[in-house]
């Protein structure tokens, strides 16, 4: 078969012919249809950052994708041949403490799909039963490959509830744009949406944002309380991992307040613990991928309601062998992107 690849050490992929998967008797072969890039493919692609010291090559990567089952190992069950399903990409072990508590998505013993081992960039992939998502149809076919990313932007929006409750989003890249949905489909008010780009400020209000706010301003803290009124925030969602937006977040939620941390920060932190944290009693959520699979029945219920509708967020398709202009796009210094996917 074909994937998109790592030869070895260094920046840049191959799409060109790799092993055919062959399932193990717990695992399915999938037929990908659709794929796509997500932030921490990135790394992976450009060979910095965490990559080198933790991504194995030869290899295939991606972790977001969807597609059509071809085969289903003697260990399985519920699935079979033309079952469509998307994939969540969390190896979990079962057996761990937290696994036996209801939390699947931080296992002791987690892998990763397309990170710790061959991922779904590629025509043919093998993948855990216990990962596979079924559908009852192939309604959500062109959104298939988003569930694993919007998962994380519902359970980072709703671990609390929103209802009535004023909301920011830091960031609007793809998870800022998908839990601004969220945030609207559950009742918040306002969305304040605090993103830079004219672009994604434009998707940001598509999407449900009330009001916007640049950043480069000078004075976005102002303006986000102007928007939410005396006091501050209810809740804050840190979906960029910018440094500045991690330290607004902490300003800008009101005493007593919620903030959940999904966006990555490249390095340590200096924020004022005392006056930010403590003496303000918020409280703070790290949100490490879905609830497996909790998340996923709420985020398919959104999508096949009608609740949200996410396919304003895929601004670019592009066959797979176009792979480099996909990966270009997102690299891209001027955001002009939302999620770029790629089709198989």
């Amino acid at each position: 078969m074909k994937g998109i690849h790592k030869t070895g050490p260094g920046p840049g992929a191959t799409f060109g012919k790799v092993d055919d998967p062959r399932p193990a008797a717990d695992e399915l072969l999938i037929r990908v249809t659709r794929a796509s890039i997500c932030g921490s493919d990135m790394p992976i692609f450009n060979w910095n950052s965490w990559a080198p010291a933790r991504f194995p090559t030869p290899n295939v990567f991606g972790h977001e994708f969807c597609g059509e089952v071809v085969a289903a190992g003697s260990n399985t069950r519920d699935f079979k041949k033309g079952d469509f399903v998307s994939v969540e990409s969390h190896i979990y072990c079962g057996l761990c403490f937290q696994c036996r508590n209801g939390q699947r998505h931080v296992c002791q013993r987690l892998k990763i799909l397309g990170i710790d081992g061959p991922g779904g960039f590629a025509e043919y992939a093998r993948v855990p039963a216990r990962c596979a998502w079924k559908h009852s149809d192939s309604t959500l076919a062109d959104v298939g490959s988003l569930m694993e990313p919007l998962g994380n932007a519902v359970y980072a929006t709703l671990i609390e509830e929103v209802v009535g409750r004023s909301v920011v989003v830091m960031g609007c890249g793809p998870q800022g744009l998908f839990a601004i949905a969220v945030a609207r489909a559950s009742g918040a008010k306002p969305i304040v949406a605090v993103e830079g780009s004219p672009y994604r400020q434009k998707l940001a209000r598509k999407m449900g944002a009330d009001v916007i706010v640049d950043p480069s301003s000078g004075d976005a803290a102002n303006e986000i309380a102007k928007a939410v009124g005396p006091g501050g925030a209810d809740v804050v969602l840190e979906m960029s991992g910018a440094p500045a937006a991690i330290g607004l977040s902490l300003k800008v939620v009101r005493s007593g307040g919620r903030v959940t941390a999904f966006g990555i920060p490249p390095g340590t932190l200096n924020i004022d613990w005392a006056s930010d944290v403590v003496f303000k009693g918020i409280r703070i959520y790290g949100v490490a991928g879905r609830e497996i699979f909790q998340t996923w029945y709420t985020t398919e219920r959104l999508l096949r309601t009608g609740a949200i509708d996410v396919r304003p967020v895929i601004t670019h398709v592009y066959r797979a062998k176009d792979f480099q202009k996909a990966f270009a796009t997102m690299a891209a210094k001027d955001k002009k992107c939302g999620k770029v996917v790629i089709e198989f």
